[in-house]
């Protein structure tokens, strides 16, 4: 069939038709046939209480016979939602693809069908199907025509909306439900989701303002991401901003956004001791000490981890490094370069930090090197925007749910496919940039297996860099690079390497890392239980990323981070876990 003679629509009806018949009779068979076989289905909570990405009818027909957990549960209703389409990504693959939504016996969801034909049968099949829970039934956000009414005088002993305020963040004669542990992206965006449920929700925050986390960092930083994809939950950046956000008006974002949705946060808060968790009770006893002294000790049912996804600054114990008598800081201590003016430094490291460091230092004043001991992936933020994100977060999409709807609906080993089809785009829109990092030195690599950035992302969250402005000094020879030596030891004077060279330096900046999640949990719960959570980056075999946003291996112990987008996309999922578990929906 010609592909203006196709109706897209009609396609992705009569297919929806018919899983959704085999779904309502339980003919798992029949739904197995509906896929190619190599098409995926990916079920964020639909089905099961967990995210699963099934490959090949035989592992779809599995789960619905065998893997399925939420006891007569199944999908219904299946409907056609906004406007299906014929997609074709590159010129030889195309798609029809369908929005729906659906139900199921507690929940309403949300979908995503892609559809292609089978040469040899014409039969259109499923080359990926998406099924994601957005709402619960009978305890819904309050958000929209479900938001609270709050007339003033309504009643004798009527509080006002500031009095209502200070006693609800007060907890002075109860305890929260959930405890977040982390007032950054991560904790803001599941207490504002946890909120909108009605689950009473304690922001635990150890620095002095909501938002210091970002305001404490270097005084360059800005967001490599566009605006358009950093967004969070219920309350978008204005239209006024600039593409690439500086971190202290992140920071005060994040502030104002704690304010403005009526979040409950103790800042200047630190956690005393474990937290302990009553295997009878099913309930977790958390003691902290605010910033005036005083102790409390809070009995939540469920508690979030929000810290962080890198775990602690990691600083190589390098040899000799004792006796070298200029400084020597992690990049999570360094301000800005006006400190090193004028002084010769080296950054360690070819991360985000460390470009953007290296590139600071100079701007200051700084003689600066870069000490790149391996490769490192490095795409312009122009190639981000124009290539990898072009037509989804560029400013020229559909709206964000729409399109986190989208993006999530697609397997993320599907995802990085698609992704490394693009990197021979993004190195040609790169090719100046790139030729002229080489010339001066700076190994470049293509991420694993020449997938790009997002399989580098989904392996380990370093060794890249989004360029904001700290490629073309490197190129213009103005940031110095010493590439591919080890460090085999520091002197009085400064380092030397393995090939016996030497770099005299005033200082040392360490933009070396972090030590992953895991020491961030056994830092704050110990090790018993840092032991029993699950890995907590990395792809598990079927395709999603460990540990985070669901199920973490421990009883109402929920790990949550990312960037932005990431935060805004998976707390609504963790947080319907939590509320169903909190109702009884999901029973421990």
């Amino acid at each position: 069939m010609a592909t203006s003679e196709l109706d897209p629509a009609a396609i992705a009806k009569n297919w929806l038709d018919q899983i959704g018949t085999a779904f309502q009779s339980g003919d798992v068979s029949t739904v197995s046939t509906l896929f190619f076989p190599n098409g995926y289905w990916r079920d964020l909570l639909s089905l099961s209480w967990d995210f699963r990405t099934l490959k090949g009818p035989d592992e779809i027909k599995k789960y619905l016979s065998q893997d399925v957990n939420i006891e007569g549960n199944l999908i219904k209703d299946l409907e056609l939602e906004g406007q299906a389409a014929l997609i074709q990504p590159s010129p030889e693959i195309s798609w029809v693809q369908a929005r729906f939504k659906f139900n199921t016996s507690i929940a309403r969801g949300r979908g995503v069908v892609r559809l292609m034909q089978d040469n040899e049968t014409g039969r259109w099949l499923g080359f990926t199907f998406y099924t994601g829970i957005e709402e619960l039934h009978g305890y819904e956000e309050r958000i929209g025509r479900n938001r609270p009414t709050y007339i003033q005088g309504d009643g004798p002993g009527h509080k006002t909306w500031k009095a209502q305020r200070e006693q609800s963040i007060a907890y002075e004669n109860r305890d929260p439900e959930v405890v977040v542990i982390g007032g950054g992206q991560a904790g803001l965006t599941v207490a504002a989701r946890l909120s909108q449920l009605d689950v009473d929700t304690l922001i635990i925050e150890q620095n002095n303002r909501v938002g210091d986390n970002w305001r404490n960092r270097y005084d360059s930083l800005v967001l490599h991401d566009p605006v358009y994809y950093a967004q969070m939950p219920y309350l978008p950046f204005p239209d006024t901003w600039p593409m690439y956000i500086p971190k202290d008006q992140v920071g005060d974002w994040l502030e104002s956004y704690a304010k403005v949705l009526d979040l409950n946060v103790w800042t200047s808060t630190t956690v005393l001791g474990e937290p302990k968790y009553d295997e009878v009770k099913k309930d977790w006893a958390v003691t902290v000490r605010r910033a005036d002294g005083s102790v409390k000790t809070f009995h939540p049912k469920h508690l979030v981890i929000a810290t962080s996804t890198v775990g602690e600054p990691y600083s190589p114990d390098f040899t000799g490094v004792e006796n070298f008598k200029g400084q020597v800081v992690h990049s999570t201590q360094f301000k800005s370069g006006r400190d090193y003016a004028q002084k010769r430094v080296a950054v360690i490291g070819t991360g985000t930090s460390a470009i953007d460091i290296a590139r600071d230092l100079y701007e200051q004043g700084a003689h600066t090197t870069i000490v790149q001991r391996s490769t490192a992936i490095v795409i312009s933020a122009e190639a981000m925007l124009n290539v990898v994100m072009k037509g989804m977060w560029d400013g020229t999409g559909p709206p964000t749910d729409i399109a986190d709807l989208l993006s999530t609906s697609f397997p993320i080993p599907v995802t990085l496919k698609l992704a490394a089809k693009a990197v021979p785009r993004t190195k040609q829109y790169d090719s100046a940039m790139l030729e002229g990092l080489e010339k001066a030195g700076f190994g470049l690599n293509y991420g694993p297996n020449d997938g790009g950035i997002l399989a580098r992302l989904y392996e380990k969250p370093s060794g890249y860099y989004i360029d904001v402005g700290g490629a073309q000094p490197i190129i213009d020879g103005k940031i110095k690079v010493k590439q591919g030596q080890e460090i085999d030891h520091f002197d009085e004077k400064g380092i030397v390497f393995s090939d016996g060279s030497k770099l005299d330096i005033d200082a040392a900046v360490l933009a070396t890392g972090y030590t992953g999640t895991r020491d961030s949990i056994a830092k704050l719960l110990g090790d018993d239980i840092a032991e029993r959570i699950s890995p907590t980056w990395g792809l598990n075999s079927e395709g999603e990323l460990y540990g985070l946003w669901r199920n973490a291996g421990h009883p109402q112990l929920w790990l949550h981070g990312g960037n932005l987008a990431m935060c805004r996309v998976y707390s609504k999922p963790l947080a319907l876990q939590i509320k169903a578990q909190l109702v009884g929906l999901w029973k421990l």
